[in-house]
């Protein structure tokens, strides 16, 4: 799904990212890869193939779209370092003619060496791509159009029978928008909506209008 945002295209993908066209340019929240590992580590039971799918999507997309540059948003590696580090390193390494770049989020705590050996420009202040400014979280101040992660956004959908369904969304309000974790196993935030808000909630691989 194609929608303007502060007079640019963007491309909503059921995948959790944003394509931007003009740039081609892939934008991804909160991958957290690596989360599974540290839960396991502290003796909760998680499923261990969270990692797998969230690498095997993002292989789609740099295989099916014309992809030159990838903006991780923040929250790319949940933890400290694990091996799990290093089976993205190795995927990373078979798309050596796309950029990456990571804008640090809260989770990213390894040292720049891990993020550097692969190849990974690594950005400690939200990036500047006019009309948008682009962080992990949020921003108070700033000019332009915000986009931005870390809250993974979600939106409670109600049937006629009162049964409801929480779902990823994107979200875009008058000067920001957030996009939904890409990351499979990170929770959801549920949003107030206002009247002038654009939501797409994500069902099923889809995008919807809401």
């Amino acid at each position: 799904m194609i929608v303007n945002i502060a007079g640019e295209d963007l491309q909503l993908l059921g995948e959790k990212a944003i394509f931007w066209q003009k740039h081609q340019l892939l934008l991804i929240a909160d991958l957290h890869l690596g989360k599974a590992n540290h839960f396991r580590r502290s003796g909760i039971a998680v499923p261990s193939q969270s990692n797998d799918q969230n690498i095997e999507r993002l292989i789609v997309l740099l295989q099916q779209m014309s992809i030159k540059r990838v903006m991780f948003m923040g929250d790319l590696f949940h933890s400290h370092y694990n091996p799990s580090w290093e089976d993205f390193g190795t995927f990373l390494n078979s798309f050596s003619e796309i950029a990456f770049d990571l804008v640090i989020g809260n989770h990213d705590i390894m040292s720049e060496h891990q993020y550097t050996k692969y190849g990974i420009n690594i950005y400690k202040d939200p990036i500047a791509l006019d009309p948008f400014v682009i962080s992990h979280e949020p921003l108070a101040a700033f000019e332009g159009y915000n986009l931005a992660g870390h809250i993974h956004p979600g939106v409670m959908l109600r049937g006629k029978a009162r049964q409801g369904i929480r779902l990823p969304c994107f979200y875009f309000g008058k000067s920001q928008g957030l996009l939904p974790a890409f990351g499979e196993f990170t929770g959801l935030h549920k949003l107030s909506i206002k009247k002038e808000d654009k939501v797409f909630p994500i069902v099923e691989g889809k995008v919807l209008s809401f």
